[in-house]
């Protein structure tokens, strides 16, 4: 009986034909990837019921020879209870379904390998993606009033010496900006740049220079908040600028999102200029699953950089674990309205001991590797939980009548001499 259960598992144990050209139809919503498991609960489904009936004639017949001995026949019917629980519930170990999947003829299919990798399209931002703004230029839109502190850029042209007075200079805390030895200092604070501009050309005017030709800008606002940081974009699709607003970037690209910004600062700022930079890919991952035998599945979620291949995303958890086959696939979604499914199967033997490329498939952001479960130890394990509580009325009820023949045979309880 062992060699027909054997020779069944055998029969079916090849692996479906994942064909990369051949993307599965989507049947049911949730229909299963390894449908091979159909057939085998099929021959589990035949077994038990050839060992349930084979049991009960046994004990038929030993009845007829045997009948005094009530103890042997309740073990066979605990053994007919334990095949026939077997039996019942190994439905859920090996997810038994009504209907095999149905594959439909596609095109062909080309499919990025190591080799071979493709370049992934422009990137677009979404939450929750880190920016990077840098300010370059952040000027309030006149009139500006100035104030403690302010950096100045003033140039004077018609002094003794071209380029005498051409730089920045600070505002002091008295409000006075000091040109430099021979011309003092001249009060600008609470001025705007308009009338700052005429306050120096007549201070200029009355240490002696005839006409001298004046031009006062602010190199940068003190008193703004400063922008040179890491921005999250927010669940909103936003990134919070602070004071200056909230600017919508999700689904643009770098430079897309760059205009946007700087349209949004451009409210209070007098044409600022800014650079914009993806500090970390937070919003386009890919997921590795390890199936668990009957322990629990695992689920990792990794950022995808667009360099990944399958053994990169497996050496991310250190390698398949002790409970884990060498059956591995990436499924890959598309659009619902398309209604078929790509799969891609993974020669993992091939693929490390050979070092043979062919299926060592880029993974791109949506991917879901998988990585099977040893069969044999997930039957392990469900054998396991169905014959543990067995075990364990079978304890107590073993402990209990040992107590009572103690108590029977030594009803004034031990002597010790």
């Amino acid at each position: 009986m062992l060699g027909t259960v054997a020779f069944n598992n055998s029969r079916h144990s090849a692996s479906p034909d994942f064909s990369t050209n051949r993307p599965r139809a989507r049947i049911q919503a949730k229909s299963s990837i390894d449908f091979d498991d159909y057939y085998d609960q099929a021959d589990w489904r035949g077994f038990m019921a050839t060992s349930v009936s084979e049991t009960e004639s046994l004990v038929s017949m030993g009845s007829v020879g045997m009948c005094k001995q009530a103890e042997y026949v309740s073990v066979s019917k605990w053994g007919i209870f334990l095949l026939f629980s077997l039996g019942c519930s190994g439905c859920h170990m090996f997810s038994i379904r009504n209907h095999p999947p149905v594959y439909e003829p596609v095109e062909p299919v080309e499919v990025a390998r190591e080799l071979e990798m493709v370049t992934l399209p422009e990137y677009r931002i979404a939450p929750p993606d880190l920016l990077l703004i840098s300010a370059l230029r952040i000027v309030p839109k006149p009139p500006y009033v100035i104030k403690l502190l302010d950096p100045l850029l003033i140039s004077v042209a018609g002094t003794p010496f071209p380029g005498e007075i051409n730089s920045t200079y600070q505002v002091q805390p008295d409000g006075t900006v000091r040109l430099g030895p021979g011309y003092g200092g001249v009060k600008v604070a609470g001025l705007t740049i308009e009338q700052a501009n005429q306050e120096i050309e007549r201070h200029l005017l009355s240490r002696g220079l005839t006409q001298p030709e004046v031009s006062v800008s602010l190199f940068q606002a003190v008193g703004l908040p400063p922008i040179n940081r890491d921005y999250v974009v927010g669940p909103d699709g936003k990134v919070n600028l602070g004071v200056y607003g909230k600017a919508y970037v999700t689904g643009m690209t770098v430079d897309e999102a760059r205009e946007a910004i700087v349209e949004k600062l451009s409210e209070t700022l007098d044409r600022p200029e800014v650079s914009v930079s993806v500090l970390a890919y937070n919003s386009k991952v890919y997921y590795l699953v390890l199936e668990g035998a009957g322990q629990g599945d695992r689920l990792f979620r990794l950022p995808a950089t667009g360099n990944e291949t399958v053994l990169d995303a497996i050496s991310q958890v250190q390698g398949l674990s002790n409970v884990s086959s060498k059956k591995i696939w990436i499924a890959r979604p598309s659009p619902h309205e398309k209604g078929v499914d790509q799969i891609l199967p993974v020669d993992w033997v091939a693929l490390t001991r050979h070092g043979d490329s062919a299926t060592n498939f880029q993974v791109l952001p949506g991917d879901r590797v998988f990585i099977s479960e040893d069969k044999l130890i997930a039957l392990d394990s469900f054998i396991s939980r169905v014959t543990q509580p067995i075990e364990r009325v079978f304890g107590g009820v073993l402990l209990g009548s040992q107590t009572i023949q103690t108590v029977n045979r030594f009803p004034q309880g031990l002597r010790t001499f």
